[in-house]
């Protein structure tokens, strides 16, 4: 798989049971596809590999009848699957590391090529703050650039209001045909009106908290930066503005007073490097001749490695260390490389055992920890 192309009914059916299979992150979905020809090899061989890395109990891979009826649902509501090698996924989320496997989209699914900044803070936002962010994604708009955001009520739900008739993501934690918040039904089906509703979950997934860190991440993913306003300290905001850092994206920040608990998120990042702005001409600024490092069409991310061909003595010995050596507090793959003095085509192959046997997780980014 070295091209980007348009997956068939059948493709596309088998990279959906394959994404939906629990102990298949995003991270083994690509490395088992760098393994196999296609995703219907590696379903074909997942039992194998999770009894070598110690699984006793069956994987929960979805039925072929379970995925056709979740393509079929979609199709009713007028959506779209897009798989990572598909022309149309978006290209600034084929540069992260790694991109999810698939996409639910409804609404309009060229917006997802345009150039795009997100705009995410606090819930239980101020007026003027919210009023800033309406104000704010109004003007990005007019100026064509797209404004991805969350939905989550506050400074998500202004931003979207004010870039939708210009052009609005919405990226969501749960399934997109999922209602959440309920506050914002209206706006939400007015964004799959006017705009794009986006998530990697499948059909009727009811948003958890652990859903809503990946959400983050395709929110930054999809951007060429991340504007935050009014966030605590612990906010959601600040991970997504962590995860644009990783993904070398641009982060800015709207100052606040410090007397208000929900500014001193956006000030400590201000303090921390962030680029301050005061409206839409800072953010452009910002942006000009922005381009993430490492973006590329996809194609590399799927492309076949020679994994098959390595002894699976060899693995068996790596895997036994690689567990040893792993620990609740996530590590770096290249440390475990090092430390285990394995290739990485090895460790890879391993980690990808000890994950569908639950025994580690295998994290975007490039880390690794135990379960």
């Amino acid at each position: 798989m070295n091209q980007r192309h348009t997956l068939s009914h059948a493709e596309l059916r088998d990279w959906l049971r394959l994404s939906r299979t629990g102990g298949v992150g995003p991270v083994t979905f690509r490395d088992l596809l760098r393994r196999y020809d296609d995703a219907s090899a590696a379903l074909a061989d997942l039992p194998r590999l999770a009894g070598r890395g110690g699984r006793i109990k069956p994987l929960s891979t979805p039925t072929r009848d379970e995925i056709e009826s979740e393509m079929d649902a979609l199709q009713q509501l007028g959506g779209r699957f897009l798989a990572a090698c598909d022309p149309d996924f978006p290209a600034l989320l084929t540069a992260i590391d790694p991109p999810p496997p698939v996409l639910s989209v409804l609404g309009d699914v060229s917006l997802l090529q345009r150039s795009s900044c997100a705009i995410v803070g606090a819930r239980n936002a101020s007026a003027i703050g919210m009023r800033f962010a309406r104000e704010l994604a109004n003007d990005l708009g007019q100026a064509d650039m797209v404004v991805v955001s969350g939905l989550a009520r506050g400074i998500d739900g202004a931003a979207h209001s004010g870039a939708l008739s210009t052009g609005t993501i919405a990226v969501v934690a749960g399934g997109v045909d999922h209602v959440y918040p309920p506050q914002h039904a209206q706006l939400r089906q007015m964004i799959i009106e006017q705009g794009a509703l986006v998530s990697e979950r499948s059909l009727g997934h009811p948003a958890t908290a652990r859903d809503f860190p990946r959400r983050n991440r395709i929110i930054s993913g999809l951007s060429l930066g991340v504007i935050v306003i009014e966030a605590a300290k612990r906010s959601g905001s600040l991970i997504t503005a962590r995860y644009a850092l990783e993904q070398n994206r641009e982060v800015f920040a709207a100052p606040g007073s410090p007397l208000d608990p929900r500014a001193s998120g956006a000030n400590g990042l201000i303090r921390d490097g962030a680029q301050l702005i005061e409206n839409a001409a800072d953010v452009l600024d910002g942006l000009q001749n922005t381009r993430p490092t490492h973006l590329f069409d996809g194609e590399q991310e799927y492309t076949k490695h020679p994994i098959a061909e390595i002894d699976e003595a060899e693995i068996d010995e790596a895997r036994e260390l690689i567990i040893s050596l792993l620990s609740p507090s996530p590590i770096h793959r290249d440390e475990l490389v090092r430390a285990s003095g394995f290739s990485a085509a090895v460790c890879a192959a391993a980690l990808v055992e000890l994950e569908l046997a639950g025994l580690a997780e295998n994290l975007p980014g490039g880390l690794v920890a135990s379960v």
